[in-house]
């Protein structure tokens, strides 16, 4: 702890309580952070100047410590208040810069030996966890910087055309895509083509289905054989459209005598 005990010998005479030792050695961590003290007070006086020492009546109030402190490179200016709460001091620090405010506080019977006041050797008390936490809790500190997220190529495109663009849709990529069979639009017949031709006999479907050429079991039914009782073999051309009037195959039976009329069937006003 080199220069503390020079500014330990220097304030020695002046210190009467605990606290005092607490707020010596917190001043002197901020001096080797690279700031200097101004003086005492909240508000700034004309004869301010730099000093690694403590200014005078810098420990008039035992219940509130205030001190101001400026950055080496004169950026940075911040206020410094320690206030006694029974036996623990709270440091409060704001920057006057940033904006920005940090605390700690601290059990000063952790870190001082109050029998020994006035000895530099024996007063201090784990100087080392003392330090650590003025460090890391009281003292600003700038942010960390922000890490930047490498682009791919891809990604730096698609960001490029959705700013340029606010109704840019991404581009999908379909593994397959599997295009219609759509007839040729200048061929002959592509109009009224399935009118022309409806069993489809020039490729591309027709518009109708032709149960005897369609894919469908057939019933082995040859229309071109006539019906038995109905149509003598050769009424039907070969290849000739027919739509059956009856059940393929089967005679279709008169009238069952033993088939009853409804009742009233001969009543006109039923």
């Amino acid at each position: 702890m080199a220069g503390l005990e020079l500014l330990y010998s220097g304030v020695a005479s002046s210190i009467t309580c605990p606290q005092d030792v607490v707020v010596c050695f917190v001043h002197w961590e901020i001096v080797k952070s690279g700031y200097k003290c101004l003086g005492s007070g909240d508000e700034p006086l004309s004869g301010d100047k730099k000093s690694e020492l403590l200014p005078t009546g810098w420990n008039g109030s035992k219940e509130l410590y205030t001190l101001r402190y400026k950055s080496n490179d004169d950026k940075s200016h911040f206020l410094v208040k320690a206030i006694t709460v029974d036996s623990t001091l709270i440091f409060n620090l704001m920057d006057s810069t940033t904006e920005q405010v940090s605390d700690l506080t601290v059990n000063v019977s952790d870190y001082v030996d109050a029998e020994q006041l006035q000895t530099f050797e024996s007063v201090f008390k784990n100087t080392e966890d003392l330090a650590q936490k003025v460090k890391s809790q009281l003292l600003p500190s700038a942010p960390a910087p922000r890490k930047k997220h490498k682009k791919s190529k891809r990604e730096t495109t698609d960001d490029s055309q959705s700013d340029s663009d606010p109704l840019h849709i991404p581009t999908r990529h379909p593994q397959t895509s599997r295009q219609p069979n759509w007839p040729d639009p200048m061929a002959p017949f592509a109009a009224g083509g399935a009118d022309l031709d409806p069993f489809g006999g020039r490729g591309g479907g027709g518009m109708i289905v032709d149960p005897l050429r369609a894919g469908y079991p057939r019933s082995g039914f040859d229309p071109s054989g006539g019906l038995p009782g109905v149509l003598p073999p050769g009424a039907v051309p070969p290849g000739a459209r027919f739509d059956p009037f009856g059940p393929v195959g089967r005679h279709r039976p008169g009238p069952d005598p033993d088939h009853m009329p409804p009742p009233g069937y001969d009543d006109m006003f039923m």
